[in-house]
């Protein structure tokens, strides 16, 4: 299947550490660069605005999903005004699988338990057969790599069995991103679903 959105979930705060905002930044540009939609949480404040200014500030689309409850806190109505689609639900059930339905792959920037707790879905989603779709942990500044430690552990202490299934790639540098899904996407395509027969849960690039 061709990549044509990539969801990213991301927090609506933008963290401690500048290099988070300006990796959601740098992450939408090349979204946009690659000719493809953003789709998204649709808050337009923290990390989750840099992602979808940045795709939206070099021409690309942006789906922003968000539950009414969440519009005031994570939004402001104007900002909602400027994507290209706005899809309000009815609660956070509704939007995640609204999310998985619109996207092609996914990317995780850092992000605190919400953010953790939808690419978690999204693997456990993967390991259950329900989806081939490119998962990315982007890396920045190690931010993933007590989270990567802990995979490793339930893995190593048997608790994820169908590893082959779930191969997230790690990946610290933003532009190199979108061009590792594609090519996920293609050499996935081509195996007949089967990218690659490796038994680790990570791929780290």
């Amino acid at each position: 299947m061709p990549i044509r959105s990539i969801c990213v979930y991301c927090g609506s705060q933008p963290g401690r550490d500048p290099a988070y905002v300006a990796a959601g930044r740098a992450l939408g540009k090349s979204i946009a660069a690659h000719g493809l939609r953003l789709v998204y949480g649709g808050g337009t404040k923290g990390i989750m605005g840099a992602v979808a200014a940045g795709v939206l500030a070099n021409g690309g689309e942006v789906t922003g999903i968000i539950p009414e409850f969440l519009v005031d806190m994570e939004a402001t109505r104007h900002s909602l005004g400027q994507l290209n689609e706005l899809i309000v639900t009815t609660d956070m059930h509704e939007r995640k699988h609204k999310m998985f339905e619109r996207s092609d792959a996914f990317v995780t920037l850092p992000g605190g338990i919400g953010t953790l707790e939808e690419i978690v879905e999204i693997m456990t989603w993967g390991q259950l057969g329900r989806h081939q779709k490119p998962m990315v942990f982007a890396n920045i500044g190690g931010f993933w790599d007590p989270m990567l430690s802990l995979v490793d552990h339930m893995r190593e202490e048997g608790f994820i069995h169908r590893a082959h299934l779930v191969r997230p790639m790690v990946i610290g540098d933003v532009e190199e991103i979108v061009p590792a899904i594609i090519e996920r996407a293609a050499a996935t395509e081509e195996a007949g679903g089967d990218a690659d027969g490796e038994d680790a849960v990570i791929s780290k690039l």
